[in-house]
């Protein structure tokens, strides 16, 4: 009997203290050792929401959400424009903003099966059209991909597919293709998540459900009636996942690119406080808690991290201010360096937890070299795989079977993207890019 009530005891005991973890975990434990991020890198953050919500807008002269401090939208800057019955399911809302007042001069890994069939959809839809744009203007604008929720997965896989076929939208650098994830989508796995952490941004509002759980999107958004009920559930079931086999997972999906966290909630604490960023490029501990909080999903909202986005950085541009005893050019020279070697640091850190089809620093250096070379070798590699695929994407069009030019429909001029991206499949050695087709989902409208 003893014994019994012993172990009665303890398992009370296990359940208390697990309980009161839980309870007791607000979001911004998660970037509690991350640095605070800058005015100059979190600045273009509120302006971007900004656009977003423009895809929602009946009237873009007459916006339903009343724009906030100095962030408005130019109607005319407006270049295309489609809703969800346009793209007929295949991707999210979207539009194309030539920005004139504020622009300036799959490879080893696993992603997700629907964004990317969306992402795809969306590169042959629209990059003549961003090609066009670019090469246009001088070739002196940033090409910034931006989403909200699971329209944030299909722009960084956009931006992943892009960066790896840069001269198929006018030779554009590296450096000038950007992507803003807000409220992110766990969308590919902790290898690429880190590896493009230099051209993918992520956004993710304090307790934000979306960017912590690795619970497939389809339960997600049809248990929508009962989402506490599944939050809890998705909490209990990861607290007994040991970290390593988390981090060692290489199917298992995160919110993509260099993390920033705007956390304005503290425990035990009622209300908003001034928000603070902070910002990091984590490798372990990258949002793998739920928060049990009753803000979880208001978090995920557009509008709220607008909000706070925009409080958030005038606050930093007031601090910074007071602050400052230097020159703003070296401390952005000083900042663009020690960004630089977070990221190095990443990517070995990646190695050392022998994370699947991490790329060390090195590897990664000679991945990043100029363009002429990094698509001559691309070419050279897939040319031997263009009569395959010309044979199995036969109901795109019709393919050309010569070296680099086996992606361009012979009739329209057009890149075919579905071929470059199977062509990016084929260069993984082994089939490293993999889709996760097990949470293949309709994208809906988001």
């Amino acid at each position: 009997m003893s014994v019994v009530c012993g172990a009665e005891c303890f398992l009370a005991v296990g359940c208390i203290r697990w309980l009161w973890k839980r309870c007791t975990y607000v979001g911004g434990d998660d970037s509690a050792t991350w640095p605070l991020a800058t005015p100059d890198e979190f600045g273009s953050v509120p302006h971007l929401c900004r656009i977003i919500l423009a895809v929602y807008e009946d009237d873009l002269h007459n916006p339903k959400f009343p724009p906030l401090g100095g962030y408005r939208l130019n109607p005319d800057f407006v270049f295309k424009r489609v809703t969800y019955q346009q793209t007929q399911g295949h991707a999210p809302p979207h539009l194309i903003y030539l920005d004139h007042d504020r622009m300036q001069m799959f490879d080893g890994g696993y992603v997700h099966h629907g964004l990317l069939k969306s992402a795809i959809w969306l590169l042959n839809q629209e990059s003549e059209n961003l090609k066009r744009l670019w090469l246009e203007n001088g070739s002196c604008y940033k090409m910034v991909f931006v989403g909200h929720s699971l329209g944030s997965g299909v722009a960084a896989l956009m931006t992943v597919i892009v960066v790896n076929h840069r001269d198929r939208l006018g030779g554009i650098p590296r450096e000038l293709v950007r992507c803003f994830a807000l409220a992110p989508a766990r969308c590919m796995s902790l290898n690429l998540a880190v590896k493009y952490a230099d051209v993918i941004y992520s956004v993710v509002l304090q307790d934000d459900f979306l960017p912590r759980t690795a619970t497939p999107l389809e339960d997600i958004f049809k248990s929508i009636f009962c989402l506490p009920c599944l939050i809890f559930l998705v909490c209990l079931r990861d607290t007994f996942i040991p970290e390593g086999r988390k981090l060692r997972d290489p199917r298992r999906l995160y919110a993509p690119g260099r993390i920033y966290h705007i956390v304005e909630r503290k425990f035990c604490r009622c209300g908003r406080y001034p928000p603070e960023v902070r910002t990091a490029i984590p490798v372990d501990g990258r949002f793998e808690h739920i928060v049990l909080s009753s803000h979880a999903t208001a978090d995920h909202a557009i509008i709220w991290i607008h909000r706070e986005a925009e409080k958030a950085l005038n606050l930093m541009k007031e601090k910074s201010s007071e602050t400052m005893t230097t020159a703003p050019p070296v401390q952005k020279f000083d900042r663009l360096q020690s960004i630089e070697k977070e990221h190095k640091d990443a990517l070995e850190r990646a190695v050392s937890l022998n994370i699947p089809h991490a790329v060390g620093a090195n590897e990664n250096d000679d991945e990043n070299e100029p363009q002429e070379s990094t698509s001559a070798s691309t070419d050279s590699e897939d040319e031997s795989s263009a009569d395959k695929l010309a044979s199995k994407h036969e109901d795109h069009g019709d393919i050309s079977k010569s070296g680099n030019t086996s992606t361009v429909n012979s009739k329209s001029g057009r890149t075919n993207w579905d071929d470059l991206v199977e062509r990016l499949f084929e260069r993984s050695s082994s089939g490293k890019l993999k889709a996760r087709k097990d949470i293949n989902i309709d994208t809906g409208d988001t």
